[in-house]
């Protein structure tokens, strides 16, 4: 009977995950939508609870809050397809340029390491020239996954006014769910994760958007083509912690090894450029305005995006680690699984940030 009920217990251990796995996987167009507009909301809250202050309706102080957002975001999005519209004009020239390219390279290889007859002979101009060919997929398939992705974000913004404007009965229905003697701890969770959750967003979109603009001044002189387009979508990779600049940095040295007329310097420039973005990014710019708000052990980070990756793609990176910080933040204001909250958080560490050594400078300097 103990067997039994042994191998039952076991049975249940390793069904839920797979169960959950599963249905997350497969709910992943509905679900995510709904984790990025609670995201989304979170980061508007802080205007929206400043113009509740201020007199206004609730719907009227959310309505001008995703107004003001989607102003933003329309603003960069016209920028953005601007300079695609640019891109497509020179398609041919830049579809040359990146055939001479690969043919160069292809000669260099097989020059180098004797490779003539081999089938890297033409292997890398048939994969190119599928990528940009009208009838091949590469081209069609990014901007029919593009379409369909902003397709299914018109619903954000309908999700982002729902969740603020019944935030409060929301929150007064996990009251009710949690007993009388535990409500002290779930109003101080839901205060953590508010504040956390609109601080990480808030300083994460404030860093992409310095981005933006540090990446297009950065490739424009270099001397790259289309640096606005590309240095956009460089920045907004960002919203992926630590591997955001290096997979953002990859699209502006990709597009420069293809289609630049001397590739090697040129790329050379922009690793440098992107070097010192990631330094800054790293070093300046997120302990200054992101701050120390998700607080999760970069392990766990790490395992987090490897995990969201494999569940969600891009998607699933860029939800993750705000999401760990909220179960975080749930499981310290808990007893039970207080442990689990102590293992998901940062090692306490003694050295100092360059932030803080740069402020104690400027304090040293202003008391002489």
């Amino acid at each position: 009977m103990k067997a039994n009920t042994l191998l039952l217990r076991i049975v249940l251990l390793l069904l839920i995950p797979i169960l959950f796995l599963y249905g997350i996987i497969t709910a992943k167009e509905f679900l995510f939508p709904l984790f990025l507009a609670l995201l989304f909301a979170y980061l508007l809250y802080p205007i929206v609870n400043f113009l509740d202050n201020k007199g206004f309706p609730r719907a009227i102080s959310i309505l001008l809050s995703i107004l003001l957002a989607l102003s933003v975001i329309g603003g960069i999005i016209l920028v953005f397809y601007s300079q695609l519209n640019l891109l497509l004009e020179d398609y041919d020239a830049i579809k040359q340029q990146a055939t001479e390219n690969i043919e160069a390279f292809e000669r260099t290889i097989i020059d180098t390491f004797g490779l003539k007859g081999n089938r890297i002979d033409g292997f890398l101009e048939a994969q190119v020239d599928t990528f940009f060919s009208s009838e091949g997929r590469g081209i069609n398939r990014l901007f029919s996954a593009t379409t369909g992705t902003i397709s299914k974000l018109f619903l954000l913004p309908v999700y982002v006014f729902l969740f603020l404007f019944f935030r409060t009965k929301f929150a007064k229905f996990i009251l009710k769910v949690v007993n009388e003697n535990k409500r002290s701890e779930a109003v101080n969770t839901l205060r953590d994760i508010s504040t956390v959750a609109a601080r990480y967003m808030g300083g994460v979109t404030i860093v992409v958007l310095i981005l933006c603009v540090l990446n297009s001044t950065g490739l424009s002189i270099i001397g790259v083509e289309y640096a606005i387009l590309l240095g956009i979508t460089s920045a907004f990779f960002n919203f992926i912690p630590y591997f955001g600049t290096l997979m953002g940095g990859a699209v502006p040295l990709l597009f420069v090894l293809l289609s630049s007329e001397q590739p090697l310097a040129t790329g050379i420039q922009v690793v440098i450029l992107f070097i010192i973005v990631q330094v800054t990014e790293n070093n300046i710019l997120t302990p200054m305005i992101v701050g120390g708000n998700v607080n999760i052990n970069p392990f766990f980070v790490i395992v987090g995006l490897v995990a969201g990756a494999m569940v969600w793609g891009i998607a699933g990176m860029v939800v993750v680690i705000p999401m760990l910080a909220m179960a975080r933040i749930i499981m310290s204001n808990s007893k039970k699984v207080h442990p689990f909250a102590y293992l998901l958080g940062p090692r306490r560490s003694s050295r100092t940030s360059i932030v803080k050594r740069l402020k104690g400078v400027f304090s040293q300097k202003k008391n002489g």
